[in-house]
């Protein structure tokens, strides 16, 4: 995932009362329908201006020299709303309220937390269209793309709710000496920092098991998409979870993500987002040996297509696969097959195939939405026109028009399949993070394996194939945290996630999240 330069405006927006902070929220609120919501943005004279959330109560930072800065509505290129940049003193107040919330809720039992993340489930379940609304125009996804993502923080919260009751732990004995057995606590406060393509999802997925675990938060999510965390305080709020025990602060990574990293009174950071950006944490907590770190990266993932998945029963399940890697949620997802390698023997029938299935399946404005930001518009514009350059055959899409300014109709790039591309290129090798995708014939097994593994990053893979054999003596050898065989985005909540190389470092999901929230101490009792 990419970072955004924020556009930072001045310094004087309204910051309200308390009173007025609680009334704006009550409208949002309402807004539990797209027209609701597309009426409240119109009816507004001027961009209302999101709030923080910091022991349990909604405030713009007091700081005075606080800056704002503008968002944008992806599908239309306008002005939605301004956050605040939060300054590093106001960071420091929220992380002593998660340090002061800590000393109560680590010592909470299972079941008192149980409760209060069954809550927050239940929340986001009576509330699912509110949040799916605004996270479509907040980030310009569908919505129908939008509710699938409720559905899965709702899981978040759900499948950490009764993981915690079910703990298990190992003892051994020291025969006629001792017995030993582990012991586990939580391992404090931690900065959980989560990206603009999948908000609430991504910020939840951190959220539920951070507090499952009898930690407590600072969050900060992508200043390009902050409205669903500012929704989830509110929920937060509402469902009666103690105040300091999630904190959500809004702002760029630059000013308000740095000062939250780099806190020594922060014990971890839970970070998902781009690997430049993945580098400067690790060199920020370099002195801090102590911090913990988990480094969800980047991804530039393969997807292995042998000639025995083009036959007539398993054809079309292998188209929808290949295009739904490649362009749901336009690209913008971390685990996307951008990279298409397919057997030389069905290449041409492949891509034959493949071009109009995608055009059928993903249309702009119906099925797929407008990317995030205009600064990621220019970014993937600058590719394809890289590919043309380069010559290479744009079998579906073009070369989208230039942007320079946000109010120029939103940020639409058409689903784009490129072939005639060098391996070498830039296309191949760097995260597009968009609806762009290259296709490129292999020769053999040990061809596709080679090809497949040619990259820095080592996120996700999707195989396809119906030779079970194949199946597992390719899938162990691509070098990828996570591998979809003839399927993709399936996820059981208790399995690893993270990747190799440079997409990251460590694994989140059941025992492996609690190994990142909790410290493990091993007892020695004379026998």
């Amino acid at each position: 995932m990419l970072s955004e330069k924020a556009v930072v405006t001045d310094t004087q927006t309204p910051r309200g009362s308390r009173q007025e902070l609680l009334h704006r929220a009550d409208e949002l609120w309402a807004c539990d329908t797209l027209e609701k919501a597309e009426s409240f943005i119109r009816s507004l004279p001027t961009p209302i201006s999101l709030a923080n959330y910091v022991a349990g109560e909604l405030e713009l930072p007091p700081s005075p020299e606080t800056k704002f800065i503008d968002s944008y509505e992806p599908k239309t290129g306008n002005l939605l709303f301004r956050i605040p940049c939060t300054q590093e003193a106001d960071v420091e107040k929220a992380i002593g309220h998660a340090r002061t919330a800590f000393r109560t809720w680590s010592k909470t039992t299972r079941a008192e937390r149980s409760r209060h993340l069954r809550r927050i489930s239940e929340l986001l379940q009576e509330h699912r269209e509110l949040f799916a609304v605004w996270e479509s125009i907040d980030q310009g996804k569908t919505i129908a793309r939008a509710r699938v993502e409720v559905d899965r923080a709702i899981s978040n919260f759900s499948y950490f709710s009764t993981y915690i009751l079910h703990e298990q732990t190992a003892a051994r004995m020291v025969d006629g000496v001792a017995l030993t057995y582990e012991h586990r606590s939580p391992a404090g406060v931690f900065a959980l920092i989560s990206p603009w393509n999948m908000p609430l999802y991504l910020l939840t997925w951190k959220i539920a098991p951070c507090i499952a675990f009898g930690c407590t938060a600072v969050a900060k999510p992508s200043e390009i998409t902050s409205m669903t965390a500012y929704l989830l305080g509110i929920l937060l709020r509402k469902a009666g979870l103690p105040p300091g025990v999630v904190n959500i602060v809004l702002g760029d990574g630059p000013t308000t993500g740095a000062a939250l990293v780099a806190s020594p009174s922060v014990d971890g950071v839970s970070f998902t987002g781009g690997t430049q950006t993945g580098m400067a944490i690790r060199l920020s907590t370099a002195r801090q040996i102590r911090k913990r770190l988990s480094l969800e990266l980047g991804g530039k993932n393969p997807t292995l297509i042998f000639a025995d998945a083009m036959g007539p029963a398993t054809r079309g399940r292998t188209l929808r696969v290949a295009a739904s890697a490649a362009f749901e949620n336009q690209g913008e997802i971390c685990l996307c097959g951008s990279r298409i390698y397919v057997d030389r023997a069905v290449y041409e029938q492949f891509v034959a195939e493949f071009a109009p299935y995608v055009a059928e399946k993903y249309v702009l404005g119906e099925t797929m939405g407008a990317v995030a930001s205009l600064q990621h518009y220019q970014k993937i514009r600058g590719y394809l026109k890289l590919a043309a350059d380069e010559r290479a055959t744009f079998v579906l899409g073009s070369v989208p028009a230039a942007m320079e300014r946000h109010d120029e109709g939103g940020y639409w790039i058409q689903p784009t399949i490129l072939t005639d591309v060098s391996k070498d290129s830039a296309l191949q090798k760097d995260e597009i993070f968009g609806p762009v995708v290259t296709i490129t014939p292999f020769e053999d097994e040990e061809d596709a394996i080679s090809l497949a593994n040619d990259s820095q990053y080592g996120l996700a893979a999707v195989l396809l194939t119906n030779d079970a054999a194949r199946l597992r003596r390719v899938g162990e050898r691509l070098e990828a945290g996570m591998v979809w065989a003839n399927c993709w985005l399936v996820r059981e909540l208790g399995t690893p996630f993270g990747g190799m190389k440079d997409s990251g470092t460590g694994r989140e999901g059941g025992e492996y999240s609690r190994d990142v929230f909790t410290e493990v101490r091993t007892l020695h009792l004379a026998a």
